[in-house]
């Protein structure tokens, strides 16, 4: 039997959110979005990830995800390690004691051995099994900078997949389509 909020291992499209620990806004400056960008990147030339829509808030990521090989679960593992390793590097660069001190706080409360935790646990993933389902959460993740406030349309927002389906401009980060 499938554990709740877990990938299955098979070749079925997720939607996918991962926040920072306390819900922490720690994606304010362009270097801190392009560890995301990057990371995924990497993850799409070299492991197999296929990244069919995303959005990246201050504070957490949302995404369609599959992987072309089955093992989007050690995918995700490792996209999470490293761009918390980056995001920890980053605020240290910027001098961000008080974040260090709260990632690092929740760290030893967790006792795994890891000097700072930034993201939750999980990626909660739901298994998207129609057309229909898909359309409504890539609707989701292109409006959340507009519900926010922050954009007043999907495609103003840099980092979100909404770019690449509405004015077909993949100069942040291409994506696996779907029609």
């Amino acid at each position: 039997m499938k554990k709740p909020w877990s990938f299955d291992e098979s070749d079925s499209l997720y939607f996918c959110t991962d926040v920072i620990v306390g819900w922490q806004y720690v994606f304010t400056s362009p270097e801190f979005y392009e560890t995301i960008i990057e990371s995924l990147k990497y993850c799409q030339e070299n492991k197999g990830l296929l990244v069919h829509g995303y959005v990246i808030m201050p504070n957490h990521v949302h995404s369609i995800v599959s992987a072309s090989q089955g093992n989007l679960s050690s995918i995700i593992r490792d996209y999470k390690r490293h761009t918390a390793w980056r995001i920890s590097e980053l605020l240290g660069e910027t001098r961000n004691r008080r974040l260090l001190k709260y990632f690092r706080s929740v760290a030893r409360r967790e006792e795994r051995g890891n000097v700072h935790k930034i993201w939750q646990s999980g990626s909660h993933p739901i298994v998207i099994e129609s057309g229909k389902f898909f359309d409504q959460k890539l609707e989701y993740i292109h409006h959340n900078p507009v519900v926010k406030g922050y954009v007043e349309r999907p495609e103003y927002w840099k980092f979100s997949s909404a770019r690449n389906y509405f004015l077909n401009d993949h100069s942040v980060m291409k994506i696996d389509l779907l029609e």
